[in-house]
């Protein structure tokens, strides 16, 4: 069974958002670029591909991504540029990179319940002075109610995410000042959430009696429609504060 062909972004962001991230971060024309948490990296080869001087690195502990992102870098002729390495990102010697990319990542660098404030400090460590740092971190729309958050993961919880301006605040406790800030929109969310399952909802179509597939599609449609509209996502591109001490 294949599973995510239908996805571009392991995340709620549509290529027209994407295009223009990519254009804010290019404008910078970094040299380096770091991906944390890279999957198939596939915002790390648009980022290559508008700047030709550009090298970079994605690091992802998933083998099955990685070999999608080098078979993808390959076929846009980039594979010369563009290196996918199964490794951890924590301690990671790949940087200071001019730019470095962490979406829906940010677990990869802190073990914490939430680790958005981990993350943010091993950030601020890997970007050089001068560069960008794009973070897509997942927020509260709105505070959960006990009820919802009994549909959503396990062990959900109000401490797992943090809201917009409160991410905004401790970005510059960091060491960061906001460059730009925006945030997924309902159809960027159904889009991803649907693509998800996509592949394996229209196989488990043709095969009814896949009964650890069913439940475990039935399981996850139902945590969505728990947090649809309540668990939201921030893209922050984030400039590094000159002279910063923690």
């Amino acid at each position: 069974m294949t599973t995510h062909t239908r996805l571009t972004f392991h995340g709620p962001l549509s290529s027209a958002r994407a295009d223009a991230i990519v254009g804010r971060l290019s404008a910078n024309r970094p040299r380096t670029v770091l991906d944390i948490g890279c999957g198939w990296g596939e915002l790390l080869l648009r980022v290559l591909e508008a700047v030709p001087e550009a090298r970079g690195t994605g690091v992802d502990l998933d083998e099955s991504d990685l070999a999608r992102g080098r078979r993808s870098a390959e076929e846009r002729g980039l594979a010369g540029r563009a290196g996918f390495l199964a490794e951890s990102a924590r301690d990671t010697a790949h940087g200071p990179a001019d730019l470095v990319l962490c979406v829906g990542a940010s677990q990869a660098l802190s073990d914490a319940d939430c680790p958005t404030a981990e993350a943010l400090r091993s950030l601020r460590g890997l970007v050089a002075d001068g560069g960008r740092v794009l973070l897509g971190e997942g927020i509260w729309e709105r505070t959960p109610t006990s009820a919802e958050l009994a549909g959503m993961w396990p062990g959900a919880a109000t401490s797992d995410h943090l809201t917009l301006p409160a991410l905004l605040d401790l970005a510059v406790e960091s060491g960061f000042r906001p460059e730009w800030t925006e945030t997924a929109t309902l159809p960027e969310w159904d889009h991803f959430e649907s693509a998800y399952q996509a592949d394996q909802e229209v196989w488990l179509a043709a095969h009814p009696d896949a009964t650890e597939v069913r439940t475990r599609l039935d399981r996850h449609r139902a945590q969505w429609m728990s947090y649809r509209g309540i668990l939201g996502m921030a893209y922050l591109t984030l400039v590094p504060v000159s002279g910063w001490t923690a």
